[in-house]
């Protein structure tokens, strides 16, 4: 039999490509908008829209497939999930309307939708205590290295050669080949093995009982408020810097470029060094410094020093990190075991509603009143809720059970 600790290596990487490649796909759309838009003659608010409907179908999809994982296994809904969207996202390259491409963007979110908590449960059940944030920060910090980092350059470098319905077939294929390696190598959880089906076990009841806990409550308050800061100023800081701060195209490219990549990075550090911590001293100092962002933005002056703006977003873009916490290991770190998949989608169907949704709607509103810098004040003040929010957060689990050493339970064959 394979080593504990061998197994959860393995696992933690195929999950990370798998992570990767869910977030490649849902934000190729973005990247490729400047291609197909003209040929389908679609207005700013389509182009919107097409994004909300991801959003939407994403968090309901999300919340239903992640209950269903929780009763019956999580491979049932992990392995299916991931064959659909890539053929999805291969078929937006055949979309010949807007009415074509939204219909196969809704499926495709519904079918991303249960990855995001059927990973994250599938991480937090098979890592020991004390490297649970670690793992768990790792894949989830491929969001940042492949989808902010790597998806622009890959969809982008293919459309501009081959068209952008080529962009949208590449972006399909690395998620056939996660699924066959989800297959091969990894294992239902030995707690979903075990008790899948035992009497008393998810039940509808059950499933309403995770509303008794206040971390739940407020870990959905807090997704709604990391969610609108991520959304407000990725929608909004591109046209700050070029049309209000009057910065090239490339400037905005290298600037935001230089958040991502920081993301990555802390998205990495972060969520191992709350093992230790503590994920409540993490979350507050996360929302601290991620505050600061999008008021660095904001300030003319650091226009003048464009290399110290770059410094100061690398430094403080704590989205990864903070993801990792707010909707994976706090919500799932407090309930029963048996309901952390539905935790962690409860939180992130909140926080898509809010953040992805309405968030960037209200923004555009506030943008025509006030100007374009308003978005920008209205991210930071969205930190600054997650932050009261997690002043009132109730350290999960146990701490010093995280800290100190332990063999990781081996799922079962």
């Amino acid at each position: 039999m394979e080593h504990p600790r061998g197994y959860e290596n393995r696992l933690v990487l195929i999950l990370f490509f798998t992570w990767g490649t869910v977030f490649l796909d849902r934000m190729s759309q973005l990247y490729l908008a400047p291609y197909f838009a003209p040929e389908f003659h679609l207005s700013s608010q389509q182009i919107g829209f097409l994004a909300s409907v991801v959003s939407v179908t994403w968090a309901l999809s999300g919340l239903l497939f992640a209950a269903l994982s929780d009763r019956f296994g999580r491979r049932i809904v992990l392995i299916p999930g991931v064959i659909l969207f890539s053929a999805l996202s291969w078929l937006s390259g055949i979309a010949h309307s807007f009415e074509q491409l939204l219909l196969i963007r809704a499926l495709m979110g519904a079918a991303e939708g249960p990855c995001w908590a059927v990973i994250n449960a599938i991480v937090e059940e098979c890592s020991a205590p004390s490297r649970r944030g670690r793992n768990v920060g790792l894949v989830v910090s491929a969001g940042a290295l492949v989808g902010l980092c790597a998806a622009p350059i890959l969809t982008t470098q293919v459309a501009s050669r081959w068209g952008w319905r080529w962009g949208f077939f590449v972006t399909g294929l690395p998620g056939i080949l996660m699924a066959m390696l989800i297959w091969k190598f990894v294992r239902e959880p030995k707690r979903i093995a075990e008790e899948g089906h035992e009497p008393g076990r998810a039940t509808l009841r059950g499933y309403f009982s995770i509303l008794r806990f206040r971390n739940v409550w407020l870990c959905c308050a807090g997704a709604g408020g990391f969610i609108s800061w991520l959304f407000l100023q990725n929608v909004f800081a591109p046209l700050y810097i070029t049309e209000v701060m009057h910065q090239p195209g490339t400037t905005a490219g290298f600037l935001l470029g230089a958040a991502g990549l920081g993301s990555f990075f802390i998205g990495l550090v972060f969520p191992g060094l709350s093992d230790r911590w503590g994920r409540k001293p993490t979350l507050l100092f996360l929302a601290f410094i991620s505050t600061l962002l999008p008021i660095a933005l904001y300030l003319p002056f650091l226009y003048l020093h464009l290399w110290l703006l770059a410094a100061i977003l690398f430094l403080t873009q704590g989205g990864q990190a903070i993801a990792a916490l707010i909707m994976v290991l706090v919500p799932a770190e407090s309930v029963p075991p048996q309901f952390s998949a539905t935790a962690i989608a409860l939180s992130t169907l909140v926080g898509e509603i809010i953040g992805a949704t309405i968030a960037p709607a209200a923004g555009g509103a506030m943008a025509e009143q006030f100007g374009l810098g308003m978005p920008l004040w209205m991210a930071a003040a969205s930190t600054v809720v997650l932050f009261l929010v997690a002043l009132f957060i109730r350290e999960p689990g146990n701490l010093q059970a995280r800290r100190a050493p332990e063999p990781t339970a081996v799922p079962a064959d």
